[in-house]
Formats: C-alpha cells, structure tokens, sequence
C-alpha cells in the first residue's frame, strides 16, 4: 500500500460529501484503505480531519456520517413577560457609554482619553497592591481605614476656620460615585418622594433618580448656579428635603457657581431643614481654576458630598466616596451594605497607592496643562467652523464643552448626519430631567486624537449647515 499524505483522502471525501445527502454512511475504513490505497493510520487522520470541519460525525457501533445541518431552536422567553409585567420605569440610557469605531471622531465619551491617566502611577500600585493583604482580604464595610482618612483630610483641608473638619468616620468608601448616588436616593428620598434637581444635570443622576422610582423636580440653572430664589420657592412647593447639584465644573455645562451662590444656596437648605448632594466628580479636572467644595463650609450634615477617583484615576478603579455625617451617614451605609458589602481592598488599596504617591500632583499639574491647551484647540475650532453654535461659556474646569446650537436644530438629524460623516457627538437632551428649553450639544474635550478636533468640527458645521 502506498502511504499517501491524508490530505488527498480529505479533498476526495469533501467532494464526495458535498454530493451526499445529510445522513450518508460512509464507507467503512476498511473500504477506504482499499479504494484510496492508503495505511488505516492515513485514513484515520483524514476523517478526524473532516470531523474537525465539522462535516463528517461517527457514531460509535455504527459508523461514520455525513453530519446533517441542524437549525438551532430560536429560545422562547414569551413565558416572562407574564412573569415580569409591564416595567414600573423606563430607564433612559446615554449615548456616552457607546463604543465606537477607533477611526470615528468621538465627541460623545464622559471619560478622559487613556494618555491623560497616570498609566505609570496606575500599573505600580496594582502590582503593588496584588502582593499585598488586600489582594486576600476583606476590607471593612465602611472602607479602608487608610483611604477614608485621605479622603476626610481632602476635605478638611480646605475647610476654613470656624467649621469642624469631617472625621475618616464620617466616610463611605463607594464602588463609584453612581452606585452611591442611588444609595443616597433611597436612603434620604425614598420612592415616590420629590428630589430637587440642577437642570441641565448630569444623566447619571437622572438615570439613578429613575432607578430608585423618587420623583425629579428641575430647578434651573445657569452659568452661575441655581438662583437661591427658585431654588426656596422649589423646595416651598413640592416638600423636598434633597437638592442634587454640582457645584464645581458641572456635567455637562462646565459651570462653576459664582463666588458667594454656595453660601446663599446653603441658607436655603439650611431654612428647609433639607440636605444638599454635592456632586464634586470632577474635582482634579480644573483648568484656570480651583474646586472649592459646599461641603467644607457646612458641618451640621446638610450636604452629603461624594468625591470620585474613577476618572482621574484610571476607569478601572472604580472606587470613590460619600462624606455625610449623623444619621444621614448610618442611613445610607445601610444600604450600600445591603447592596455590595464592601469594596473591593485590591481597587482601594490600588486608589489609595496612586493618590499618595509624589508623582500624583505632578501628574495633575501636567493634566491641568493638557485639559487646557485641548479646551481651547476645540473652542477655537467651533468658533470658526461652527459659528452658529453659541458656546454657553469658557468652562474653568471639567471635560466638556456645552453648546446651543440655532433654534429649530433637528438633533436627531444633526447626530444622525455627524455620525455618518464619522464624527460622534452627544445631544443635549439627555441632560435634562424635563423637557430641554432649546437644542444643546455637549462635546468632550478631554477625548482621544485632539489633532481631530479641527477635522471634527468642520464636519459639525457641515451637517448643521445641511440644515439650513
């Protein structure tokens, strides 16, 4: 017998099945060595070969088939809309988590670009922190005693004189600042029970507000802050006892509140007997000037303040905190047990490594820098490519630039348009927990390739000039 390479027998048998019927027996090995002239070893490598393929299947005590076709069953969940009922909310959803083609210009991100992180600082401390206890051990509810004091001394050390500092005790280390905002909802709001909120806002907040069933009341805000009369007269009308607001480079506008508005919007808190939840998440994010926390001129517990580092840290270190005292604290520990237990030592330990390190400030001077010089080649893009859309304000800090573009801009054509073009924007209406009073577009300034921006903005202009 001439023992001949099984590809010879595998192309023979491909031909020979390609004219078979689905369920056509084979002949025998013992035929195969005589028809092909070939060892049984030969003939065995070619239809584990075809079996391979998936075209040949043997049963063993009967023999080997041409492997018929089988059309999987579509699944049938049917029997679960009866079980579920109709949901008691429609969550919205943001356009800022989508993934997109690496060559597309993207606009739309909430997140800073990958070369605006502390990598070095970042791949350190998680190797660091892997061969340490935290790599195998439970962490207490409350956090790591060591990251709740540098977060408490983060406070306390711009609270000025006359104001008691907040305590490590007085900290929630959180698994990101989203798990907690729906955490402090249902802990001082409660399903069905109003909640004032900054309108435009950030949609997180609006998607938590969503998920925990408590009813959004928008209380308007500008350049400057809510204006404290609204804000009374909201709280007046409605009941509530929690305004949401971001006091600091605000999501998605970039406002900070004007010098003086957090003292007159604590006085109003304060006369309700309401609590205030300061969102700071972009407290390393300023550009031309420094965050200056509500929190750190209350200590009677009105403002619930969350800090996060997933942003400015790396996206994989979700890990952020809450500063609440009294009650309000126990009562939104509470629930962040019920929900998580802890948070994860490794990523706190990791957090914590970065922050401490020299090389941190360095790190945060350089994005100062960086977040500047990216703002202004894209203000400076829309201005001449865009001229029609109105540039709300120069932001002082955070990652985004807010835009009113002409009344009568149809968005979903407009992000339609752009997206075509290979430009990714995110329109405005998702920041608003009502009805938008005009057409808004928020861009990222702090997203990959700023070489693009350029680019991006002449196709922006492009699209809305299709409109006219």
């Amino acid at each position: 017998m001439n023992n001949d390479s099984s590809s010879r027998i595998v192309l023979a048998l491909r031909e020979w099945i390609s004219g078979a019927a689905p369920g056509a027996r084979l002949p025998s090995t013992r035929q195969l060595v005589a028809e092909y002239q070939a060892s049984p070893v030969t003939v065995q490598k070619a239809l584990q070969a075809l079996t391979a393929q998936g075209l040949i299947e043997s049963r063993p005590g009967v023999g080997t088939f041409v492997r018929a076709v089988r059309t999987a069953r579509p699944s049938d969940f049917g029997w679960q809309t009866a079980a579920l009922r109709s949901p008691s909310s429609v969550l919205p959803s943001s356009s800022t988590m989508r993934d997109v083609p690496n060559s597309a210009i993207s606009f739309h991100a909430g997140y800073p670009d990958r070369e605006l992180l502390p990598e070095r600082l970042v791949r350190g401390a998680l190797a660091r922190a892997a061969r340490g206890t935290a790599a195998l051990s439970r962490p207490p509810a409350a956090g790591m005693p060591e990251l709740q004091q540098w977060f408490a001394h983060e406070l306390g050390s711009a609270t000025p004189a006359g104001f008691t500092p907040p305590t490590p005790s007085d900290v929630i280390v959180l698994p990101g600042s989203q798990s907690g905002l729906s955490s402090i909802f249902r802990a001082l709001v409660g399903a069905g029970q109003p909640l004032l909120m900054e309108s435009p806002t950030y949609w997180g907040a609006i998607l938590a507000a969503a998920q925990t069933g408590v009813r959004v009341v928008p209380v308007p805000s500008g350049p400057e802050g809510p204006d404290p009369a609204e804000l009374a007269r909201a709280f007046a009308e409605t009941g509530a006892r929690v305004f949401y607001a971001q006091p600091n480079y605000a999501n998605p506008t970039g406002a900070q509140w004007a010098p003086g508005r957090g003292e007159e919007v604590l006085e109003v808190v304060r006369a309700h007997g309401a609590f205030v939840v300061e969102d700071d998440w972009a407290h390393d994010f300023g550009i031309t000037s420094d965050p200056v926390p509500l929190a750190t001129r209350d200590d009677a517990g009105h403002v619930v303040y969350i800090r996060s580092l997933t942003k400015s840290v790396s996206t994989a270190i979700r890990v952020a905190a809450v500063v609440a005292r009294g009650p309000a604290r126990e009562r939104i520990l509470a629930h962040r047990a019920a929900e998580s237990m802890y948070v994860s030592g490794l990523l706190q330990a990791a957090a914590l490594d970065v922050v401490t390190q020299p090389g941190w400030q360095t790190h945060l001077r350089s994005l100062r820098q960086q977040l500047q010089s990216r703002r202004d080649l894209l203000v400076t893009s829309i201005r001449e490519h865009v001229p029609q859309a109105h540039v709300e304000l120069l932001p002082k800090g955070g990652l985004n630039l807010w835009l009113r573009m002409p009344d009568g801009t149809d968005l979903p054509r407009l992000t339609r348009d752009c997206e075509d073009n290979g430009v990714i924007i995110a329109a405005g209406t998702e920041w608003f927990p009502a009805e938008p009073p005009g057409a808004f577009v928020r861009l990222n300034f702090a997203g990959p390739n700023p070489g693009a921006y350029p680019e991006g903005a002449r196709l922006i202009g492009e699209a809305l000039a299709r409109q006219g």
